[in-house]
């Protein structure tokens, strides 16, 4: 930077001498006034012509005539003419004002340079910052993002969270119970409960959400609150079920076919004991395909993944 500045003053002082050299002798360079080229005859130079006498008479009674004087007639020399050459321009000495002016443009021109760099090279400085700045909000921001997700990670493993299992019925053959399992570390309290049963070829005729017949969540009679560990029965379902929910005979003949399936699916609300009441409840979605066989049934998960979602 420091060369490029010395290579810049350099041309700047060149060219501010060659400036004021050449107006220099343009004001000493002046045309002469008109008449003052050409020089005259001096006006005291004068040419005289003597007079000339009367011619003398002729004669007539002599018959001849008198000789011309000659002495009577001088001749007179021409003055030459004399063209004056133009006077040798002097060049005028360089005068203390156009010293200060010359040196006083040159600080000028210098200052001028040196804030334009001053400008440029804060110009850069700031950009620079402003980078710098950008990027440490950026870390900032990531550093809080990472903060949160971490706060969050601690929270979610404190709260209770419910998992769905299927056993079968000790008691009863062929029938089978949906439970509830505290797996979290926290106590919960289930709010309330959805199912719907529907019939399909298989899963890909499902709707890709599952859809419930009201919004109202079917209360429990009595508050069931599971500590971390415990279980509560959902919905229980066996093959005397299947009858009551064929709407006909050949309804329920595809199904012992299998050319129909049989889907249960359901959703539990509940919410964590610990929490503020402000606090929004949680949900776990469950999907089960019932498998109806010639003698033994079975009841197994099933259906897309919005059907078996944890919140």
């Amino acid at each position: 930077m420091v060369r490029k500045f010395l290579t810049a003053f350099a041309i700047l002082l060149a060219i501010a001498q060659v400036s004021l050299h050449v107006s220099g002798q343009s004001a000493t360079h002046k045309v002469p006034a008109s008449g003052q080229g050409t020089a005259h005859a001096p006006a005291n130079s004068k040419t005289s012509t003597p007079a000339v006498p009367p011619s003398t008479t002729s004669n007539a009674t002599q018959g001849t005539s008198a000789p011309a004087d000659s002495s009577m007639f001088p001749l007179e020399e021409q003055q030459p003419h004399v063209v004056a050459a133009p006077p040798i321009p002097v060049s005028s000495p360089w005068q203390f004002r156009d010293q200060i002016t010359w040196a006083a443009n040159l600080v000028l021109v210098v200052l001028g340079y040196v804030g334009i760099m001053l400008a440029v090279s804060t110009l850069k400085k700031i950009e620079r910052g402003s980078r710098s700045v950008e990027l440490v909000a950026a870390a900032a921001a990531d550093s809080a993002q990472a903060a949160l997700l971490n706060a969050q990670a601690i929270m979610d493993a404190g709260r209770p969270w419910l998992l769905i299992s299927i056993l079968p019925s000790p008691d009863l053959e062929n029938s089978f119970a949906v439970m509830a399992t505290n797996r979290g570390r926290s106590p919960a309290r289930i709010v309330g409960t959805a199912e719907q049963v529907i019939f399909a070829i298989d899963e890909t005729h499902l709707n890709r959400t599952p859809e419930y017949p009201s919004d109202e969540l079917t209360v429990p009679l009595v508050p069931i609150i599971l500590m971390p560990g415990e279980s509560a029965e959902i919905k229980p379902f066996s093959r005397e079920d299947l009858k009551s929910i064929c709407d006909s005979e050949e309804l329920l003949r595809s199904i012992e076919n299998w050319e129909e399936k049989v889907y249960i699916y359901g959703k539990v609300v509940y919410r964590d004991l610990t929490a503020p009441p402000d606090k929004p409840t949680n949900e776990t979605a469950w999907c089960c395909w019932y498998i109806h066989g010639r003698q033994k049934s079975g009841l197994v998960f099933a259906g897309p993944p919005d059907y078996n979602l944890h919140t």
